[in-house]
Formats: structure tokens, sequence, C-alpha cells
């Protein structure tokens, strides 16, 4: 009997991580990847010695990856439950070093970050964020001792939210308006559908610590002032699991999948960028995917497409409109994309800088917050002040850079292109602007002296290389009314066997929710598929979903 196959769009986290558990499954995969090697947003750029990852570099959550290697061809089931008992305690795994479970551990090794983050303030005063509840208390009494009163409500707060939000419904899938209001009552008790700022400013009455316990949505394309307060789970899924690094980067983390997903029996094509979705069916008849085109010309059949690409450029791009209904035009473009970014990636002699003051993670955030954040999402101007996340991974793993030197990035929140702005012009301004300001501030010491490396992305990048719909640097913005079933769908309304995997689909962006809505996207085709659901053992969000 001829297995089934099956082609994934792109080669991102959620397009391996999807592949791994179709092989999983039982059926052939293939990955067609546009650029010359695997990733997507997590690209990796080297040179000169310096390894450069170009996207995502906190990892969390890390019994998802450990899921991922422990799967093996056919198998079909992970017989644990979505997060088994033993990982829902882990305050030693945080410091004892233990990121990666065995199979993880046959692949690459992961190691716990400490801080979790080191943030900023403009007055040149920090907070170390680590999930310690006493160093917590501490920094906090230190800033505004009236709120310690505040974070135990906080923390309890976004306890109940990260119990419901992740650990009840983190697997649950959308697919209609009825499935999400059933749980609408419980978000809206748990107060979990106000703006987050709004939801931390409750608690908080410092501006630091408000900013504090709000920035993180930020990391997945989200406005603290607009996204809803179940992101106050963030803080919680960070202090339960911690913030990993895979050494070598999280382009090792990306190689492993890819060796896994090709032990698995897969098969990835580079250099092949995806020009349409081969559809068979009528308008108002019913419409299957068949395969794809190719840039070249070249056909490949297949018996389910699955797109890792970017919402509005897979259904506006790849498909023709007679066989969009309701992803028509008109629908996604109205869709709100998250802000862009400008990414620095520089590398610098380390001589004399033995005492360098910076973490692995590092926000420093400007003068100001609440007006930054509205000229950046809502009015999509260049502001004259920025904030920043500089990720310095040589100070954990030196192997990154020349001996002698550290590689960095710094990333920097912009308007998408929406805005219009020439990012040829003001690309390079910004860039100086950035690293001026990381030297005369002595966050680097003569870091223009220093410099041996530099060069940088805009939302250009994002859309011209990335294909990213206006340049959009995280997917579909995480917005109350772009959530849960509002949120693109993972098997597509308009076409049969045509699906949907990564930030831009529920649950959305983040590398711990791009593994998770893998996992979604393959219970829904193994139920499409008759995958034999007797097979399959665990905790599901429905008795009838399969366990993939």
């Amino acid at each position: 009997m001829s297995r089934q196959q099956a082609i994934i769009i792109g080669s991102g986290i959620g397009g391996l991580s999807l592949g791994i558990r179709l092989q999983s499954l039982g059926f052939d995969t293939t990955i067609f990847e546009k650029l010359d090697a695997p990733g997507g947003r997590a690209y990796v750029r080297r040179a000169d010695g310096f390894t450069f990852d170009m996207g995502p570099t906190v990892l969390t959550v890390p019994h998802l990856i450990e899921e991922l290697f422990s799967l093996e061809r056919d198998a079909a089931a992970l017989h644990l439950p979505d997060f088994p008992k033993e990982i829902m305690d882990p305050a030693d795994r945080i410091r004892t070093g233990i990121s990666g479970g065995p199979n993880t551990s046959k692949y690459l090794k992961i190691v716990p970050v400490l801080p979790f983050y080191r943030i900023y303030f403009d007055d040149g005063t920090y907070f170390d964020y680590d999930g310690d509840p006493e160093s917590t208390r501490r920094q906090i009494e230190a800033i505004e001792p009236d709120d310690l009163e505040g974070y135990e409500e906080f923390h309890k707060a976004a306890r109940a939210i990260f119990d419901r939000g992740f650990i009840e419904l983190g697997y649950t899938y959308f697919g209609d308006v009825f499935s999400m209001l059933k749980i609408a009552p419980d978000l809206v008790k748990l107060d979990a559908v106000r703006p987050l700022f709004s939801f931390v400013k409750r608690y908080f009455k410092s501006p630091k610590l408000q900013q504090v316990f709000s920035f993180e949505p930020l990391l997945v394309g989200g406005n603290p002032l607009s996204v809803p307060a179940i992101y106050a789970m963030i803080h919680f899924v960070e202090k339960t699991w911690g913030i990993h690094f895979a050494m070598g980067g999280t382009g090792e983390l990306v190689r492993s999948f890819v060796r896994k997903f090709e032990e698995l029996g897969g098969t990835i094509r580079y250099n092949s960028e995806v020009a349409k979705i081969d559809v068979e069916g009528s308008l108002f008849g019913k419409k299957v995917a068949k395969g794809i085109t190719l840039a070249d010309g070249t056909t490949h059949a297949a018996d389910m497409v699955i797109s890792n690409g970017d919402y509005a450029n897979t259904y506006m791009k790849l498909i023709d409109p007679k066989y969009r209904l309701i992803n028509q035009d008109l629908k996604v473009k109205l869709t709100r994309q998250s802000m862009s970014i400008l990414v620095i990636y520089f590398g610098f002699r380390a001589d004399g800088l033995e005492d360098l003051d910076l973490r692995h993670h590092n926000i420093i955030l400007g003068p100001r917050y609440e007006p930054l954040l509205t000229e950046l999402f809502d009015k999509k101007i260049l502001s004259p002040d920025f904030s920043q996340y500089l990720h310095v991974p040589s100070l954990t793993d030196p192997s990154m850079a020349p001996p002698g030197h550290h590689a960095a990035y710094t990333l920097v929140p912009v308007p998408n292109n929406a805005s219009g702005i020439d990012w040829g012009i003001e690309g390079p301004k910004l860039t100086e602007k950035v690293l001026t300001f990381l030297d005369e501030r002595g966050y680097i010491p003569d870091l223009k002296k220093r410099l041996v490396y530099q060069s940088h992305v805009t939302p250009d990048y994002f859309e011209g290389t990335l294909n990213s719909y206006l340049g959009n640097g995280f997917g579909v913005e995480p917005v109350l009314v772009q959530s849960a079933f509002f949120r693109p769908h993972n098997r597509s309304e308009d076409i049969s066997n045509l699906y949907l995997v990564g930030a831009n689909t529920q649950p959305g962006g983040g590398t711990p929710a791009v593994m998770m809505c893998a996992k979604m996207t393959a219970r829904e085709i193994a139920k499409d598929f008759d995958v034999p659901t007797a097979i399959f053992e665990g905790v599901a969000a429905e008795p009838e979903v399969a366990k993939v």
C-alpha cells in the first residue's frame, strides 16, 4: 500500500516540527524551502568567523523539544499527556543545568540562561528577571516597596491565567466559533481579555515595574498596550520552565530538527521557491489542494499541502482568488500585521572588556514606553527614540565568535512596511544611531572602535526574502480580535487538504507556540486522513482528537 504524500512549504521551526510529526504518523513528507538552508526566520548568518542567529533566540518549555526528538517513524504516538506531571514542578531543573531531556541530548546541548533577561531602564538602573521569587521580591522592594503586595496578587492572577489558558487550553484548536464561546466566560472571569498593560497597572504603581511585567509580548510581535492579558501567562511559562539556549545557537536546534526529520525518512529541497498551490475544483463546489508549482515551473503532486509561510502571502500570492470564498484578498488585507524589526548583527573585539556588564539577553528600554508603542503600532512612524533587545550569545557559548571576540545582535522594533518608510535610507541611519547609543551610553565601551563586523536587516528583508506581507516581523498581530477562532485557521476553510502551521495560526507566535501549533495541525490532519485513533494515548483537547 502506497504511503500518502505531504508537502510542506517552508522549513521554519513550525514546518520542521510538523514534518517530524507527519513522518511519525506514516506520511511521506517533502519540505520545499526558498532559501539555501533551513530555518526561515531562524536562518543563520555566518561571516568572518561569527555565527549569528537571524531570528528567535529565546527557548522555553524544553519538554516540547524533547517530545519531538522522542517520536519514531510510524509510531504515531508519544505516550505522554501534553503537560506530563513530571515537568510541572521543575524548580530545580532551571538551576541544575537540566534543559534537554535524554532524547534531545542525542542531537544537541541545551543549557539554562540566568538571568532570563537583564532589563535596563533609561536611567541606567536595571532589573534582573530570573524567575526566583526571593530575588524578584528584593528587586521590587528596592524600586517600589508598595508594589510587593501587588506583585503577590499579580503572581496569583498570572498563575490562574497560565493554568487555564496554557495548561488546559494550550492545545485546543478553535475550528468553530462555538468552541471559543464555551471558554469565553472563563477568560472574562480571569480578566484575561483586558489589555495586558492595563492588567499590569492594576497591580503595580511603579512605571518601571509596569514595564518589567508587560514587555514580553514584544518578543512575539505584540503591543503590550493592546494584546489581551492572557499573555500574562508568558511570565509564568518562563517562571515554570526557565529560559534556555541551544549551544551553537538556535540554528543548531534547526539543524537537529532537520537531522531528526531526515532520519524519519523526510526530504528537504532547498532553493525551491513555491509559486503556486495547485487546487482542483470550482468556486462553489469542493476544492482540494493537489500539490504545488515551483518558481521554475515544475509541479509536485501530493495528498495534502501545508504552508509554513506567511498567512497573507499564502492566500493572496499562492492561491488563485477563485478558490477563496472566505480568505479573500479584502479579508486578508484587513488582518492586522505585527510590527517589523531592524536587526543589527555585529562582532567586536573583547580585549579589555572582561567585566562587560551585559547578560545573554538584555532589554534596553528607552525614555518613553506608552508613547513609543503607540507611534510604533498605531501611527507607524519612526520615533526619535527607541528600545532594543540586545543578544550576546558568546557570553554563554564562546564558539559563536572567533577567539577574543563577541558576537551580538540588537533588535529594534520598527513599523512594518505599511508605514511607507524608505529603509534604504532609514536603515543605515538607524543602525548608526543604535550602535552609537550602545557605545556612548557605556553598554559596550568603545564599541565603534572595537567593531570588526557589522550588517543589518530591515523590514525589506522580511518582505522580499522571507515573503512576509508588509515586511511584518512576527506574522499576524496578536490582538484580541485575532486570537483563538478569529486567528487564521490551521485547517483552511476554503480548500480541503490545505493546512497552515507557524506563528500566523493558532495558538500564535513564539518558538514554543509554533511547536504547539505543529502538534495541533498534525491532529487535524490525523482526523482528516483517518489515522486510527486507537493507537494514540494521552490527553487531548477533545475525546475524538488523535494524540500526536
